[in-house]
């Protein structure tokens, strides 16, 4: 046998040792304190003490180690005193030492020694007749009070059992959740209760000697009374709403305890969550006929199997719009508790047409009884395009294969013109000049682009760049107005397709006042235009293949580009303030007739209940008298002015059964402080007058001079 199996099996004889004289005692102690303290005192005890006997034999059986099992086989004369080569590394022994540590290791496999611990007999039978003398104890003694007299020790008098109050022996309430949960009824000895609003309460007490009546007393002076079955009172009832009640008894108990507390949980209803569309207004496609609808419903005691869709289209538009309702029921899928339900809506069965809109609605309801929860999801509404949207979007995509992709900016022109200035030696003399002339486009259409906001004129098409000899101020042929040159004179400068400038200056004729056109100050206009003018200047050196040449105009331009975006807006009232006329009579003259008192006064609250302010200044005098009635009626009209009225409840409820109680005043009193009313704040203190203003001050204040 190896070393290690003996100081396995010495561990495992202390251990059972341990245990056999530690469990009874335990058992014993867990009866004594059943009989004393009760059912849930006596599983605590018991517990507590059967864990500290197991930690108690863990901890013994550790203490056999390696060392203690040497200590005892060198106590082995035919060992030689060598246990110690069995724990040691072969590689660290020589050969001496291997050869004994061989010789040990034989006379152990032939006779192996026993290690294991003697079974202590004697004090085994101790501990268990203590433990049984305990537990008789416990059991046998009786749990009723009083004394007999001398030689009377078979009965009590009847007097005294008269005269002892009845006294609550065991309780035991039973819960039992409505049947649509699916949840267990529980039972227990507390007899306060956390329920679903809907559960069925049954209470089951004890009392000895037995009272004539009992019943249970609620704090909003509801009463229901126990039917007396045997040596049990029981009573039933299902919870509705919240409260605090106690177990009254005729004649009284002789311990009336505290409040026990029912506390109400309220069924939440169903939750509705739409997984497509992913948005509430949804825009259909030219094409679209049909129309996907997924949702997904959950509840914590299950969602009913259907659900009811509600379609509501509206046809027409202007005055003319026709509505229709449709109802359809859905069947769900998945568990009870998460359930999801789909529907694709066909247009063509409802009819809807361009400019039609259907509007999409789930309810879904739970499996609460008698009365289900029921919840509606969000609306989601699917907008047919009408003609004209359509028409429009085609225009558009038309539009767009001419128009450029987008405006480019001053420093992307700045950066593609440097781009080709590095390609000049790669690209032949009319490439590069037709990518400047591009470039020079762009920069036409971002200088008319913040032209604009100068109220300057759209250009019409293409133009040639300017020349000097072109007269300063010209009004030119096809500058886009109407000269009345004819229809047919103006066929070759049609207006260019998709330009909204070139629209207006075909059907109307506006010369725009640059100043009445925006409301820049005149600083940040004059820097505007001084860029338009470097765009300019830009724009001709590009459109005539020189690129190098517009980069200075370029550069001038972005810098004021920059200016303008950094420059403050003002904002001017184009209409001056209408004041009224000064009355020449009365001016310089000194007299305050006629004006009213300036002095700053807080608008008087209004007042409101004054039972809790009462109250609880009354509470902070030991000894002052409350009227815990008052309270209570403005807990029940009140009941979301405190954050748990049941708290409230229950403090009144403990200074009614102690009037001299301090603690259980100061504990009312703090629980009223949440719903005392909030001071309103000062008013604010005026600035500190700087140095005019306190001479100003000290003027009003210095007596006047007599004007001569």
């Amino acid at each position: 046998m190896s070393p290690l199996a003996l100081l396995r099996g010495a561990r495992r004889r202390l251990l059972l040792i341990t245990l056999a004289g530690g469990v009874p005692l335990a058992l014993a102690l867990g009866v004594l304190a059943l009989r004393v303290a009760g059912f849930d005192a006596g599983s605590v005890v018991l517990t507590l003490a059967l864990l500290a006997v197991a930690a108690f034999a863990t901890w013994r059986a550790r203490r056999l180690d390696t060392r203690w099992l040497v200590a005892r086989l060198d106590q082995q004369p035919r060992l030689e005193d060598s246990a110690d080569l069995l724990f040691a590394a072969p590689q660290a022994l020589n050969p001496l030492q291997q050869r004994q540590r061989a010789r040990i290791e034989q006379r152990l496999r032939t006779a192996p020694p026993d290690l294991r611990p003697r079974w202590p007999w004697p004090r085994l039978l101790a501990c268990i007749g203590i433990a049984l003398l305990v537990a008789s104890g416990a059991v046998l003694w009786p749990r009723a009070t009083g004394v007999a007299p001398p030689g009377r020790h078979d009965e009590r008098p009847a007097a005294a059992t008269a005269a002892s109050p009845p006294a609550l022996r065991g309780t035991r309430l039973e819960v039992t959740p409505p049947a649509y949960t699916g949840q267990p009824a529980r039972a227990g000895e507390i007899l306060d209760a956390r329920a679903l609003q809907g559960s069925h309460l049954r209470w089951q007490l004890r009392l000895s000697p037995q009272p004539q009546r009992v019943w249970l007393q609620f704090h909003d002076g509801r009463r229901l009374p126990l039917q007396r079955e045997g040596d049990h009172w029981q009573a039933s009832q299902t919870l509705q709403r919240s409260g605090l009640y106690r177990i009254v008894a005729e004649p009284a108990l002789a311990d009336a305890g505290r409040a026990w507390r029912l506390q109400v949980v309220a069924d939440r209803p169903p939750q509705v969550k739409v997984i497509e569309p992913a948005q509430t207004l949804t825009r259909a496609a030219p094409q679209q006929r049909r129309w996907a609808l997924r949702f997904e419903a959950s509840d914590d005691f299950g969602v009913a199997a259907d659900a009811v869709l509600e379609l509501t289209s509206a046809k027409g538009s202007g005055e003319n719009i026709d509505f229709q309702q449709r109802r359809i029921t859905l069947a769900g899928s998945g568990t009870a508790s998460a359930r999801r339900f789909a529907y694709d809506v066909d247009l063509d069965a409802l009819g809807v047409g361009a400019g039609d809109e259907v509007v999409a609605r789930l309810g879904v309801r739970d499996n609460r009884a008698p009365q289900p929860q029921e919840t509606r999801s969000p609306s989601l509404i699917l907008r047919l395009p009408s003609a004209q949207e359509v028409q429009t979007s085609d225009l558009e995509g038309a539009i767009k294969k001419v128009m450029p992709a987008y405006f480019r900016s001053q420093r992307q022109i700045i950066i593609d013109a440097e781009a080709l200035l590095k390609q000049r030696g790669a690209l032949d003399a009319d490439t590069f000049t037709r990518r400047a002339d591009a470039i020079g486009v762009d920069q036409r259409i971002l200088r008319l682009r913040y032209g604009q906001f100068l109220g300057e004129e759209a250009e019409g098409g293409a133009k040639p760049p300017p020349t000097a000899d072109a007269p300063a101020g010209a009004h030119a042929d096809d500058d886009g107005h109407d000269h009345d040159h004819g229809a047919a004179g103006n066929e070759g400068d049609a207006a260019a397709f998709g330009s909204a400038t070139d629209v207006l200056a075909e059907y109307g004729h506006t010369h725009d006042h640059a100043e009445a056109a925006t409301l820049l100050d005149p600083q940040t206009r004059a820097i505007l235009k001084a860029a338009l003018d470097q765009m300019w200047q830009s724009e001709g050196a590009l459109r005539q293949g020189h690129p190098d040449k517009a980069l200075p105009y370029a550069y001038k331009a972005l810098g004021f580009i920059k200016q303008v975006q950094q420059a403050e807006r003002v904002y001017l009232a184009r209409v001056g303030p209408e004041l009224p006329p000064i009355d020449m009579a009365r001016r310089m003259g000194g007299k305050r007739d006629g004006l009213g008192n300036r002095d700053l006064r807080l608008p008087r609250r209004a007042a409101g209940d004054t039972t809790p302010v009462e109250a609880w200044r009354a509470l902070a005098t030991a000894g002052a008298a409350v009227d815990l009635d008052a309270v209570s009626r403005w807990l029940e009209a009140h009941p979301q002015a405190v954050p748990d009225p049941l708290d409230i409840a229950a403090a009144i409820d403990a200074l009614r059964q102690q009037p001299d109680c301090d603690a259980c005043r100061q504990r009312l009193r703090d629980q009223l402080w949440p719903a005392l009313p909030r001071a309103p704040g000062p008013p604010a203190r005026r600035e500190a007058a700087d140095a005019m203003g306190r001479r100003y001050l000290d003027a009003l204040a210095a007596p006047q001079e007599t004007a001569r």
